[in-house]
């Protein structure tokens, strides 16, 4: 008959695999980092091709593709070599689908690369057309940060999910700047899709500050004080974001925009870097710690007397306090000083102290999803651009003076009440 001490074992070995899972999941989360950061540079070169009509930036483009083809073969090895044994991966069914996605985004890249280099799109559709795959990559890191199961792993992952859509929108300003500044105009619709992505990005910065590490958090107020960089880049903020419409822009300050937002973005690649150095060595340090312990249980489970039944712990002492004064006696000889009863409760103890850890970290994941979920329903029925739609609910909440999360909350209670998307004209 299997005793206490065989479920501690097997439930530790449990929580090495899934600490195991995790270390595979954190390094392909590191390789999408780098994957994303390479694009994001190919999108704002492209961007700069497109709006020059192919007279500025062909030849770092095309090397930044080359790189962006090394590190893509990367990626597919590493979706290879995840374990896709469903019943063993945590939110497998939706991890494993948005790989499919990203996979089929892959498969289409080369297309796009050549409307690109035929000038047969425009620098906003290019932007577009990136965006959906880089979004694609982040849903990824997003189900890697829902599925953990460790809190202090979990927090790293939230920290970096936030950090990496911040720099996301950084990047989406690099290409938007260079095709404002590149095409010689801006407009006002174009000035509010800035503002917006300049007010997002601080959002998603102020999360990634509450969940960080101190090393990623202190590079990253450092790489705020990059005053030279900054400047330049408050400062062609304010050219391309208040020009008043038809005013021409110079178009000379598309590279010198690109320079500064790249520089920035530099910047940024390595507070995230410094991210992916602490979550990979935290899922180490956990793994070696499970070990050890591991290690001393089936030590303990190797003493143990052919019959532990016949000489366990005596039974009345399950229902006596949940943490004794003294540490009861070793129940299976001297040899033991640990009790059964005191392993268990103290794994008990733990793992319920994690699921407390565990679901306010989450709570962060949470409240984005019920945010994205409430603008994919106005967007849906109100014909409203994603940041037309963030707009309405953060105006929503602050009229009401709510949390944006509960004004969410409130649009998808009455998504039976919305008037339904008019018809498409033909």
């Amino acid at each position: 008959m299997k005793s206490a001490l065989h479920f501690l074992v097997a439930a530790r070995q449990c929580e090495i695999g899934e600490l195991e899972q995790l270390m595979r999941t954190s390094t392909l989360v590191n390789l999408l980092g780098r994957f994303i950061h390479a694009l994001q540079k190919e999108r704002g070169l492209s961007n700069i091709v497109l709006a020059s009509a192919g007279a500025r930036g062909s030849e770092a483009r095309a090397a930044q593709i080359a790189e962006c083809e090394r590190i893509a073969r990367e990626v597919r090895d590493g979706f290879d070599h995840l374990d896709t044994t469903a019943q063993r991966v945590g939110q497998g069914a939706r991890l494993f689908s948005r790989i499919a996605y990203v996979l089929q985004g892959l498969d289409a890249l080369p297309a796009l690369r050549e409307r690109i280099t035929a000038l047969a799109i425009g620098p906003e559709a290019a932007t577009a057309a990136f965006m959906k795959l880089v979004v694609g990559l982040l849903a990824v890191v997003f189900e890697a940060a829902d599925s953990a199961t460790d809190p202090e792993i979990s927090r790293l992952l939230v920290a970096m999910f936030n950090f990496m859509q911040g720099k996301e929108l950084a990047g989406q300003e690099r290409a938007t700047g260079v095709a404002a500044f590149g095409t010689g105009a801006s407009d006002p619709q174009r000035q509010q899709h800035w503002l917006h992505l300049i007010e997002s990005q601080e959002r998603c910065f102020q999360v990634f500050a509450e969940f960080a590490p101190a090393v990623p958090l202190a590079l990253w107020h450092e790489a705020g004080t990059a005053d030279a960089t900054l400047a330049v880049i408050e400062r062609l903020r304010r050219v391309g974001c208040t020009a008043p419409a038809g005013a021409p822009l110079d178009t000379e300050l598309s590279e010198t925009w690109f320079d500064a937002a790249t520089r920035r973005m530099d910047a940024m690649q390595i507070v995230e870097t410094q991210l992916a150095t602490d979550l990979l060595q935290q899922c180490e340090n956990k793994i070696a710690d499970a070990r050890t312990t591991l290690q001393a249980q089936q030590a303990l489970l190797e003493a143990l007397p052919p019959s532990p039944q016949a000489a366990g712990p005596d039974a009345s002492a399950f229902f006596e306090s949940a943490a004794p004064a003294e540490p009861p006696a070793a129940s299976f000889g001297p040899h033991l000083d640990r009790s059964v009863l005191e392993l268990v409760q103290d794994q008990s103890q733990r793992l319920q102290a994690m699921q407390g850890e565990l679901e306010t970290v989450r709570a962060a994941l949470n409240e984005r999803k019920t945010v994205e979920r409430a603008k994919g329903l106005l967007m849906a029925r109100r014909q409203l651009s994603e940041g037309d739609a963030h707009k309405l609910l953060r105006q929503t909440a602050m009229n009401q003076n709510r949390r944006l999360v509960d004004v969410a909350q409130a649009v998808l209670a009455m998504a039976d009440l919305l008037p339904p998307a008019p018809p498409a004209e033909h």
